[in-house]
């Protein structure tokens, strides 16, 4: 059992805890809301989000409530919340736990940002494939309905709101705040040039928060117990709070993690999820998710928090750490990511659409025994002909676990393509004539 106080994951953790509205009650679900609605002002919550020092849980890690402010004052039309709930990225579980195990806590923070910003509508945009998910949110704003917590005045103190889930098609780049509000718009999921951003014309060209789950789900604890308590956790004053880690690979126990922002890998690893689970010793740590650039057992003291992990040379992102055991062949592990962006590539960009292409071909020559020792040139020369050169993110994401690979093992290219050379299964190009 851990040392610390759990706060997202602590009522799912008492024995008969159901994720009903009864039990979430009975577990002062919906207290925040009353302290809120009506007695603390819009833009005083806004100000308390901002004091907690919350930063987004879904993968940039921007400020919540400095977020929120970028919504024009003065606009007198309709604004909108989208939950992000499509949790698409390669080894992250979270969001799905705390939608099917306790939905309340993040429907309870929903209300709480529409108030906050004026929104009257809520959409939750969740992966398609998270059936038994949106099953229960739909269950779970049923109940909220019935109990006032949605609808017209809410808890008689003026205030509408109505929320509704949506189901994305399986697309990852949905993910992508802006491909998420072109496929609610019932549009192809692609990403939108910025600016302008969704603060100003977002959702119907309207002003628009997109927020992520997890997110959403700390803001009744803030609202709850008080900003001071929440930045006092973790890593103050730019990484506060606990955050959910889901941790996955060659592992004991591989799972979800809430802990404080700042503890280091190895604690996560070794005190958490029980170490490697053989006698292997640990080689790599994807830490935040498939876009994230991989660290070596050489980064086991680096601390989980935002600013630690860049600065190391990856991103937090998503929370997924992935471990990875002595005999993984890394090489193969970038192709099989590699293939899974190629696959995921939305196809509007011309360097991400035809260079994970030729990325993925590359990768699969090597691995093939097939490879010439300049195929390394190439896989160096692709991606930097990506990074910075697609409208979103994806593009740098992809490469990532190509460049940091290349980094760290580069050995391991090359022995295979010596192998190949050694076995003659090329043939060497011939040398040119020097006159």
């Amino acid at each position: 059992m851990p040392t610390h106080e759990l706060i997202l994951l602590k009522n799912m953790s008492t024995p008969g805890y159901t994720g009903s509205l009864a039990d979430y009650e009975r577990a002062g679900g919906y207290q925040a809301l009353r302290k809120v609605l009506g007695k603390i002002a819009p833009a005083d919550v806004t100000e308390m989000v901002k004091k907690s020092g919350l930063r987004g849980r879904g993968g940039a890690g921007f400020p919540t409530g400095v977020k929120w402010e970028f919504l024009p004052k003065d606009y007198q039309g309709p604004r909108y919340l989208c939950c992000n709930a499509d949790e698409s990225e390669p080894g992250t579980f979270k969001d799905r736990q705390l939608m099917e195990r306790d939905p309340h806590q993040m429907l309870e923070g929903i209300v709480i940002t529409c108030y906050a910003i004026g929104a009257e509508i809520g959409y939750i945009y969740i992966r398609g494939e998270f059936v038994l998910g949106a099953q229960i949110l739909e269950r779970a704003l049923g109940e909220a309905r019935a109990a006032g917590y949605l609808g017209t005045n809410i808890l008689d103190t003026g205030f509408n709101l109505d929320v509704w889930v949506h189901r994305g098609a399986g697309a990852y780049i949905c993910g992508e705040e802006t491909a998420l509000l072109e496929s609610l718009e019932g549009k192809r999921g692609l990403p939108r040039v910025k600016p302008p951003f969704p603060a100003t014309h977002g959702l119907y060209n309207k002003p628009t928060v997109v927020n992520n789950v997890e997110t959403l789900a700390n803001l009744p604890h803030i609202l709850n117990r008080g900003p001071e308590w929440f930045a006092s956790i973790g890593s103050p004053p730019r990484s506060t709070g606990t955050r959910i880690f889901c941790v996955s690979g060659h592992v004991k126990r591989p799972g979800n993690y809430e802990v404080p922002m700042g503890i280091t890998f190895r604690e996560l690893i070794f005190d958490h999820a029980g170490g490697m689970r053989s006698d292997k010793p640990l080689k790599a740590i994807i830490p935040g998710g498939a876009s994230a650039a991989f660290f070596t057992d050489q980064h086991l003291e680096v601390k989980l928090d935002f600013e630690s992990v860049a600065q190391a040379g990856s991103m937090l992102g998503s929370g997924g750490v992935t471990v990875m055991e002595e005999g993984t062949s890394m090489v193969w592990a970038a192709l099989r990511l590699m293939e899974f962006f190629y696959h995921e590539s939305c196809g509007k960009c011309t360097p991400c659409r035809e260079g994970s292409s030729w990325l993925v071909q590359t990768l699969r020559r090597i691995m093939a025994k097939r490879g010439r020792h300049e195929d390394l040139d190439t896989l160096t020369e692709l991606c930097k002909n990506i990074v910075g050169r697609t409208i979103c993110a994806f593009g740098d994401a992809e490469v990532a676990p190509i460049l940091s690979t290349l980094q760290y093992w580069r050995h391991e290219y090359e022995e295979l393509i010596e192998a190949a050379e050694a076995a003659e299964l090329i043939t060497p190009e011939p040398a040119l004539a020097r006159h």
